[in-house]
């Protein structure tokens, strides 16, 4: 799923751009996007405004990327809960088992100081002692975590799972980060990225503006689902991993309700 006035946070797209306020996975880019690919997007059931183009593809909802395949494809159209800030998951979600652990890895196209703030989100995943586990390799690895193209214009992306599988890829924008953005808040970061690639939407997705500021911007429930997690609560959560923006420098360790929502789903 990524948070950022923070740019996009994820997840992410909104007129403050890549400033103090920018969205987590903020995209600003205002390159023209086809009604014809706007048009597919909203009948994923995702909200096509503030698309933008990237490698491969489109990011949407700040920080969540949909290739050309999966416009391309044919979806069903299901009736979802459309709901307030609270946590919520999608439909596709990793298939764990008893447990299970996913192999994450980083190119050195990153600078090393990434490296660190990976295992801090690791860490902090590891931590809850989860069925679902993350561990750095070397090779052999399900989520691969790379540097953005050039002239990118959001801070990270992800997607969600398919077949039971995590979203194999996690784009970081270390031109705008820099080599050293701080550990907890580029952790930070790549947790809400992990976040979105093992099932997990923004706290927040039906009114973004309460993290992001702004005017009303519902995300859309999309066809992979907007499925509320029992126990989580029907207010808002100003301090949980998965809200869509987070300021410059913020460490957004997991509350108590992110602590609940993951258990209740891994």
């Amino acid at each position: 799923m990524k948070v950022n006035r923070l740019l996009v946070l994820a997840a992410l797209v909104f007129t403050c751009g890549f400033t103090s306020c920018q969205q987590e996975e903020e995209v600003v880019n205002k390159e023209e996007v086809s009604d014809l690919t706007l048009n597919q997007i909203a009948n994923m059931g995702f909200n096509n405004q503030n698309v933008q183009r990237a490698e491969g593809g489109y990011i949407v909802e700040g920080d969540i990327f949909l290739s050309e395949k999966d416009l391309a494809s044919a979806y069903d159209q299901k009736a979802l809960r459309v709901g307030e800030s609270e946590q919520y998951r999608t439909n596709n979600l990793v298939s764990v088992g008893s447990s299970r652990t996913i192999r994450v890895a980083i190119t050195t196209s990153l600078p090393s100081s990434y490296v660190s703030a990976l295992d801090e989100a690791i860490r902090r995943y590891n931590a809850q002692y989860l069925r679902i586990k993350f561990q750095r390799v070397s090779s052999n690895y399900e989520i691969l975590f790379s540097k953005a193209p050039s002239g990118s214009t959001y801070l990270a992306s992800a997607g969600f799972p398919s077949g039971g599988n995590p979203y194999n890829s996690v784009k970081v924008n270390s031109d705008y980060l820099g080599s050293s953005p701080g550990t907890n808040y580029l952790a930070t970061i790549l947790a809400h990225e992990m976040g979105h690639t093992v099932g997990f939407r923004h706290t927040d997705y039906m009114d973004r503006s309460y993290s992001c500021g702004g005017s009303y911007y519902n995300e859309g429930a999309s066809t992979v689902g907007a499925v509320h997690i029992p126990g989580t609560p029907t207010g808002p959560d100003p301090n949980s991993w998965m809200l869509a923006c987070i300021g410059a420098g913020v460490n957004r360790y997991f509350n108590a309700n992110d602590v609940t929502a993951l258990n209740y789903v891994y």
